[in-house]
């Protein structure tokens, strides 16, 4: 099948197109069977030279042994001011409300990642609802607990206890006192001796 489409040529981001009748099998810079028209996208649209140039009686001529346009071709045909070109190809501009939407798999991923949000969301507020109920028991324990009269204590003896610690307290001291004199001795022995 015959297209009649763009082909690329030019530097890098400064292109410029050849509008070419090819096989629709070939590469889109390749091989092709005859040179049509121009297109240059860095001329301005309001500019002195025009950005398409056709040769229209090769174009009509190709039109007329089956040739498709591709849609950008197309376009540029429908909008020639040329007489041999006007009424050969009707050109409507395509209407695809889908195609800014994402891909099947990134749907599947963005409701996953809403699923986990959600499933966060909801994990935080349980635990702000359970650390607020546990607020609450413990203010309710320590009213309960300002509330209560104070429980009576065990009494202890108390002229015992400290009469029988007394004597213990000094025993230790004696003894610490007496452990440290041997010490002092010996280092004085050792002195004299150096």
């Amino acid at each position: 099948m015959l297209k009649i489409r763009l082909s690329r040529g030019g530097t890098k981001k400064r292109p410029y197109y050849h509008i070419v009748i090819a096989d629709s099998h070939a590469p889109r810079d390749g091989k092709f069977i005859e040179r049509v028209g121009t297109y240059n996208p860095m001329l301005p649209k309001d500019g002195d030279k025009p950005r398409v140039t056709l040769k229209a009686d090769r174009i009509s001529e190709w039109l007329g042994k089956g040739a498709q346009p591709t849609d950008r071709v197309a376009r540029f045909i429908s909008q020639s001011q040329d007489e041999a070109l006007v009424g050969k190809v009707k050109w409507t501009q395509s209407n695809n409300p889908n195609k800014a939407q994402p891909g099947k798999k990134a749907q599947e991923r963005a409701a996953e990642r809403a699923q986990r949000e959600a499933d966060r969301l909801e994990a935080e507020a349980a635990a702000k609802v359970e650390a607020a109920e546990a607020a609450a028991k413990a203010k309710e324990e320590a009213e309960a607990a300002k509330n209560a009269p104070p429980a009576p204590e065990p009494e202890a003896p108390a002229e015992e206890a400290p009469a029988a610690e007394a004597p213990a307290e000094e025993a230790p001291a004696e003894e610490a006192a007496s452990e440290e004199a041997p010490a002092e001795e010996a280092a004085a022995e050792d002195k004299t001796e150096a």
